[in-house]
């Protein structure tokens, strides 16, 4: 896929890409005193939600082209780029008529094809840098036909945003960062630039720092990250926004680390996980064989594939085998399912 630079120009390309602003834009005034701190903490890309997708009616959806008077102030007084997210082509062409310099997809609207179409087709044209947050429900190939529908319209210049996806089982995050699907991302895409959007992630402001820093360990290429003059106030999304001072540290505090310096004994540790991952795969066939045999078993004596309470006691004690060994117990419970799943397939090829 042919991309091109989403930096503008005074963005140094060799420090991550911060895009940074309130949730939502309020008043001309919180506007203005949130980008005025931002200026000062060198943030050069002024994020504000101008329409805001709620989950449930009633609560503030965003004041709309209200905002963008006061967006257009930031950029006259500040020098500061603008970016906003569209969920439309109305929302495009409103954006695109205000000089807004960057938008993005949010994650309600990537999961739906015909909604991003109708942005990519209002798009056409256009050269705007364009960012797309991944869906809310964890699936690469959604993402990429999102990303490949605004290429087809002849953008050239996107990047994508990692949020996290929306899972019923809740723990610390509000959406689980699952950062093996934007790995998977920039394996398919490697010159698709990766934003996270540690806000989003965490849903709580002090977990910004750390999965910023993660972000970074995984050779992410820049943050977008809310802040709000004073967060506790704010009229959407108040726990996960900090203050730009706030912000300021966070940065500040950030390892940068050299990702592409290969030592000669990282080389001979990889050497060990090839092999390692060789005989996982040697010993993973050897099961799948034990399997066949088993459905075979099943076959001759006309027995169910599906046995429920055998299956619910392997993941039980596997699990607590691999936490006392210091592994997760989310990381075992992928592992095994995506074992037992191959299992059941390598049976019911026998059945028929």
């Amino acid at each position: 896929m042919e991309l091109q630079s989403i930096l503008l120009p005074g963005i140094d390309p060799k420090r991550p890409l911060v895009i940074s602003g309130p949730c939502s834009a309020e008043t001309e005034e919180q506007v203005m005193t949130t980008a005025r701190a931002l200026h000062k903490a060198c943030v050069k890309i002024f994020r504000a939600g101008v329409w805001k997708p709620r989950t449930k009616p009633g609560g503030f959806e965003g004041l709309g082209v209200e905002a963008f008077p006061w967006l257009n102030r930031v950029k006259e007084e500040l020098g500061m780029y603008v970016a906003v997210e569209v969920a439309n082509a109305k929302h495009v062409k409103e954006a695109l008529e205000h000089r807004v310099d960057i938008i993005w997809i949010g994650a309600r609207t990537t999961a739906n094809p015909f909604s991003v179409q109708e942005i990519a087709d209002a798009l056409e044209g256009t050269d705007i840098p364009v960012l797309i947050k991944n869906p809310v429900n964890p699936d690469v190939d959604l993402w990429i036909g999102a990303i490949e529908r605004i290429h087809k319209a002849g953008i050239r210049r996107i990047g994508a945003i990692h949020r996290g996806f929306s899972s019923a089982d809740k723990k610390i995050y509000r959406n689980l960062p699952q950062w093996h699907i934007p790995i998977e991302l920039h394996r398919q895409l490697p010159n698709l630039p990766l934003i996270c959007d540690p806000s989003h992630i965490g849903g709580k402001r002090e977990l910004i720092a750390p999965i910023s820093q993660q972000a970074m360990d995984l050779n992410f290429d820049g943050l977008i990250i809310e802040t709000h003059c004073n967060p506790d106030k704010a009229w959407s999304d108040a726990s996960q926004q900090v203050t730009p001072e706030v912000l300021e540290l966070i940065l500040d505090n950030l390892v940068i680390r050299e990702m592409h310096q290969t030592t000669e004994s990282l080389t001979a540790l990889r050497r060990q996980i090839d092999g390692l991952d060789n005989d996982l795969l040697e010993l993973l066939a050897k099961r799948m064989r034990v399997s066949q045999e088993i459905g075979t078993y099943k076959k001759e004596h006309n027995m169910p594939i599906l046995q429920a309470q055998r299956y619910d006691e392997i993941l039980k004690d596997r699990i607590a085998q691999a936490e006392k060994m210091g592994m997760s117990s989310e990381f075992m419970k992928t592992v095994l399912m995506a074992i037992h799943e191959e299992s059941i397939r390598q049976q019911m090829l026998i059945m028929k």
